[in-house]
This record gives structure tokens, sequence and C-alpha cells, in this order.
């Protein structure tokens, strides 16, 4: 059964700046510049009728296009670091698409997520990094940023058979209002893969 959550993908100019912050953290796990996201809503395991209901819901979001751009680096986990990950511009238009889509989710019972929303991007999973050795890696890391690029849609991903970090299949795209419609040919994500893998 597919793991499906909703997210934005990465334009290759982004995700090769993203690439630059790979190494340098002893236990990092980094994700493959592929598989790099934001997740808007994670979803979960959910049986192919509800996951075709969660479909056919969010072709009703009409909302437009945006600037994006990634900013400044962090890490998840305190004291005992899991997770680093690459920060996002403050955007309205993104706290709009996320609650739009929060709120389908619901209103087709599936569970509201218990985190608040923190767009970011995961460079890496962590495993017995020293507190000390991430807070060396985000200090020599922290005045990263991209340019803003355009977001033109957002999609439906699924993973199998992972323990996080990918192999991501994006399931179904959603173009917003305004996107210019050769933008999707300018992600660094998982849709090649898709069209292989299926």
């Amino acid at each position: 059964m597919p793991r499906l959550f909703t997210a934005l993908e990465i334009p290759r100019d982004a995700a090769l700046s993203l690439s630059l912050l790979r190494g340098g953290l002893p236990g990092a796990r980094w994700i493959d510049v592929e598989n790099y996201h934001l997740t808007l809503r994670f979803i979960g395991d959910v049986e192919g009728h509800i996951a075709h209901d969660i479909a056919y819901s969010l072709d009703c979001v009409n909302r437009p296009s945006f600037p994006l751009a990634l900013s400044g680096v962090g890490a998840f986990g305190g004291k005992k670091p899991h997770a680093v990950w690459a920060g996002v511009s403050a955007s309205p238009d993104l706290v709009a698409l996320q609650g739009e889509i929060d709120r389908i989710c619901q209103r087709l019972g599936l569970p509201a997520d218990p985190r608040k929303f923190s767009p970011h991007v995961t460079l890496a999973r962590l495993r017995n990094s020293s507190p000390a050795d991430v807070a060396q890696y985000l200090s020599a890391r922290g005045n990263f940023s991209t340019l803003p690029f355009r977001v033109g849609r957002f999609v439906l991903m699924s993973s199998r058979d992972s323990v996080g970090g990918g192999p991501y299949i994006v399931e179904e795209a959603w173009p917003l209002v305004g996107a210019d419609p050769l933008a999707s040919s300018r992600f660094a994500s998982a849709s090649d893969a898709s069209r292989i893998m299926r």
C-alpha cells in the first residue's frame, strides 16, 4: 500500500543549490537530489478508494502560481537531532495552498496533522550525529538561500518500501492558475522515475 503525501517539487536550479549542502556531517544519510521536495500534507497509508477520493477532491484547488525561495538551514530533534533541512522564505501563498489541501483532507475524514506546518526540504536523515556536529554544520551554512522560483503545480507523491528519503513517485499533478505549462520539465524530482517504475 503506498504512503501518500502532497508536495511541491524542487526545480533543478534550486536542487543544485541544495546539493551543495551535502557533506560535512558525520552520521548523515543524504537525500538524493531527485527526491528533494517540500511536503504540504502528509496523508499516510490509505486504501485505493480513499486515494481516489483525495485525488478527485484536490482537483478542486484553484490557487494562483506563486514565487518561492529557499532560505536558511536547521535541524529537527533538539538534543537528539534526527534530520537537517533547508527552510523556506515566508510565503502567504504557500501557507494558503497548504491550508486548503489540509482542509480538503480533513473533510474526507483524514486525521489532522498534529504538527504545525513548518515548510522545509529535508536534506539528510541523521543517525547518531552529535548535537555539536550538527550545530557546527548549521553555523557554517546559515546564510544559505536560493533565487526565487515559480511554483506552478503541486503533486500527490507516494513512497514505497523505504525508511524515508525516497524513492518518491509523482502519482498525480495539479497546475496552479497562471502556471507556465512547460515548467514541469524544470523539476529535479521523481516524476521521471515514475514513468520508468510504472
